[in-house]
């Protein structure tokens, strides 16, 4: 975490579109509250229709984003990966990030990078939207895929 440069996004007003959230199942403790955390921003922002969909590892998390980016107006990718002591956590971090970015592009929908990269769980528990988090990304999240897909909307509308 850098510790500035926090835009601070407040809940914005999506009402009427269609957020997909799809988080893995390595971390489930972190993750489970983290996505019940984007669910809880999607309603604040006014999203009624949510599918939430869960896959085994973070590695599968831009193919299921995939498939929800053709059926919904935003989608977030929620998992936590932690740094062992092999390059594994290199190859899935990467592999996420250029997944979830292609599947933006080439869906046309913005889909928000929930993945927790991290050094320990410790870190991991300060990002994770917990009582004593520092951090909520499960929210920050969805707030954020939100407000894109409300700035992608109004700029085809102009």
């Amino acid at each position: 975490m850098a510790g500035f440069g926090d835009p601070h996004l407040q809940t914005v007003d999506a009402a009427g579109l269609k957020l997909g959230i799809v988080g893995s199942r390595w971390h489930a403790d972190l993750v489970d509250h983290m996505v019940e955390r984007a669910e809880a921003a999607a309603k604040s922002c006014g999203v009624d229709d949510v599918i939430v969909a869960r896959v085994a590892g973070s590695v599968e998390l831009p193919i299921v984003a995939q498939a929800l980016a053709k059926k919904c107006d935003a989608v977030v990718a929620l998992g936590v990966v932690i740094r062992g002591e092999t390059a594994h956590f290199d190859y899935v971090c990467d592999a996420v990030t250029a997944g979830l970015t292609r599947v933006a592009l080439d869906e046309r929908t913005p889909v928000a990078h929930g993945v927790l990269t991290v050094e320990s769980l410790g870190q991991a528990k300060d990002r994770a939207g917990l009582e004593d988090s520092i951090e909520d990304k499960g929210w920050q999240s969805t707030v954020a895929v939100l407000d894109a897909a409300l700035t992608i909307r109004a700029v085809e509308k102009g």
